[in-house]
């Protein structure tokens, strides 16, 4: 599936990102550096992959997707396409020394080097400085592709010397869709997941490849149920243990977010769609049992959380105060 007319980018969705970047490649106008935004499996790593292959593509309709070029760069082994990811937690200021390096060598087989920077908001701040001073000073025959949740994580001056782009989720259909047509899921597993999404094609297609997504996501919820019947003491116990995993701590966090959005909504009797459909008759009853004030204090509790996660506040603490602003039942 493919709802970008006219291309051959096998890009679901984001359809003004790939006709932005399409032209620039025919006309031959890139810019040195881009900022790739957006939700965690979002796309944005697919959409950057498909750009190197673009502009390094020796096919006729680019990327072809079978040229030489285009099966390195997308097994990650293309000598001038070169991928950086964080280095255990967070991406040093060695590993953009080691690319500036590679940057200043002109290109053994394609027409540019191009670099992809994943999660470079969990960049040091010495490694974006150090990145920095390529951006201002950028080679002729290099690409920067950088990738972060949103510009706001990353220092202004980096931000103003990229072009953004910015990716959304995409709508419910089409995941449910994609996943249906480009994957053979079946209908009724498709539109659980495309819900369950939240608009992020690549968690739907991870959550239908590996069964322990959707098993950590229900026990995520089971253990939300026992949390509002426990004690003080008991939350707080239960928050040291939740936050030793920082990761799986936003991962759970953002599910029970959900959970109270969808109470949320049923309490309010909107008519919104709910994210977890699948247990839509615990939902009402919770809100049947609860008061809409109490709803909203949890799930702006759990959004609060996740915020100050992000400005990379205590996790436990962060998990306690989160905890005790849920309800009592």
């Amino acid at each position: 599936m493919n709802d970008s007319p006219n291309t051959s980018w096998p890009i679901v969705g984001h359809t003004w990102a790939v006709t932005t970047l399409r032209r620039a490649i025919d006309e031959d106008r890139l810019s040195h550096a881009y900022l790739i935004t957006g939700p965690s499996h979002v796309g944005k790593a697919t959409l950057a992959r498909t750009m190197a292959m673009a502009i390094n593509c020796t096919g006729e309709s680019r990327p072809c997707g079978a040229c030489r070029a285009c099966v390195r760069i997308a097994s990650d082994t293309h000598v001038d396409v070169r991928i950086v990811a964080p280095d255990g937690d967070r991406l040093k200021i060695d590993q953009i020394r080691d690319l500036r390096r590679e940057l200043s060598l002109s290109p053994l087989e394609a027409r540019r080097r191009v670099a992809i920077l994943e999660d470079f908001d969990r960049a040091t701040l010495e490694a974006m400085n150090a990145l920095l001073k390529t951006l201002e000073e950028p080679p002729s025959n290099v690409v920067l592709i950088l990738i972060a949740p949103e510009a706001g994580v990353l220092l202004p001056t980096i931000v103003s010397r990229c072009q953004v782009i910015a990716l959304r989720p995409l709508t419910l259909v089409q995941v449910r869709e994609a996943l249906m047509r480009r994957w053979g899921i079946d209908a009724e597993r498709a539109e659980l997941l495309s819900h369950l999404s939240g608009g992020r094609l690549g968690w739907a297609v991870l959550a239908a490849q590996d069964p322990s997504i959707l098993n950590a996501r229900a026990a995520r919820l089971d253990d939300l149920q026992q949390m509002l019947g426990a004690s003080r003491v008991e939350r707080l116990a239960y928050a040291q243990t939740m936050a030793r995993d920082a990761l799986d701590t936003r991962e759970a966090i953002d599910v029970w977010r959900t959970w109270w959005r969808d109470v949320m909504l049923v309490a309010a009797g909107s008519a919104a769609r709910l994210t977890n459909v699948d247990r839509r008759g615990e939902i009402g009853s919770m809100a049947a049992r609860l008061d809409v004030q109490s709803v909203r204090t949890a799930a702006e509790a759990c959004s609060r959380a996740l915020w100050q996660l992000d400005k990379n506040a205590t996790p436990r603490l962060v998990v306690e105060v989160m905890l005790l602003n849920l309800p009592r039942m």
